[in-house]
């Protein structure tokens, strides 16, 4: 009972400091089925309380019954967390949602829209954090889970929603998060210099090349955070990673891959 204590003490006073945690996570086809199997559902609620803001990508889930469950599990006790979720985005044939679930003691949403230009396969769902806690009291998160054929292409469009989120919010303050197949055969070396996110020294890519990404090991940074310059005064230094939850919570990689197969990618911002 002591041990439990302290740990529950731990947390708490782990988020009245003023570090803000902000993860982004492709958790693999997230609907009914993946919702149906309580052991994963576990994993993936422990994953979530480690961040004040997670973008999950892949959410396949219609009618929102398992982002529901979801919520339900994360909250379980007390209602520490809150969600904004896309409309379902994608060729007609195959639509994904952006989640993201956020702490309500450390952030709250501004404001949000979906960036209509046709460059996507899944149009980022921009969204305007507002936290008094950090440097960067408001900021903007631009998802994107590029389409794997079209990632190139895709990447380098994410300036020009750069630029539109500019024009409607008038903030530079802009974190850029999420799959974006941005490594290995859908990037290769020849393709960087075709991708303005990468050229304008404007960004700043924090994750590198080297960071695997991927639970098989297959040595691809598919999953990325890139920051502006003027938010960069909000981030700490060295502290963007994968997240490694196979090795953290001592899965075994069939586990692991039963919950998706990415790692989450984080950063802390101060």
């Amino acid at each position: 009972m002591r041990l439990v204590f302290a740990l529950g003490l731990f947390s708490a006073l782990l988020h009245l400091s003023t570090a803000l945690l902000l993860g982004a996570f492709n958790i693999r086809s997230f609907g009914r089925t993946k919702a149906s199997k309580p052991y994963v559902m576990n994993i993936i609620t422990q994953i979530i309380h480690r961040y004040d803001i997670i973008l999950i990508q892949e959410v396949r889930d219609p009618d929102l019954s398992a982002t529901k469950k979801l919520m339900d599990l994360v909250n379980r006790g007390s209602p520490q967390f809150d969600y904004i979720v896309s409309e379902p985005l994608g060729p007609s044939t195959y639509k994904e949602r952006y989640l993201f679930i956020y702490r309500l003691s450390m952030v709250n949403v501004v404001q949000s829209y979906t960036y209509g230009g046709g460059t996507f396969s899944r149009p980022p769902f921009v969204v305007m954090f507002r936290s008094t806690c950090t440097t960067v009291q408001n900021f903007v998160l631009i998802p994107q889970h590029t389409s794997p054929r079209l990632a190139v292409r895709e990447v380098d469009a994410l300036v020009d929603v750069v630029t539109d989120v500019n024009n409607r919010w008038n903030t530079n303050d802009i974190v850029l998060l999420g799959d974006f197949n941005a490594a290995c055969s859908y990037v290769k070396r020849s393709d960087w210099q075709k991708i303005r996110l990468f050229t304008n020294k404007s960004f700043h890519w924090l994750i590198p090349d080297g960071d695997d990404s991927t639970v098989s090991g297959s040595n691809c940074a598919y999953d990325r955070i890139v920051v502006t310059t003027n938010m960069m005064r909000g981030v700490v230094s060295g502290s963007a990673q994968v997240y490694n939850f196979m090795v953290a919570m001592q899965l075994s990689k069939t586990d692991a891959l039963d919950v998706s197969d990415h790692f989450p990618v984080e950063v802390t911002l101060s």
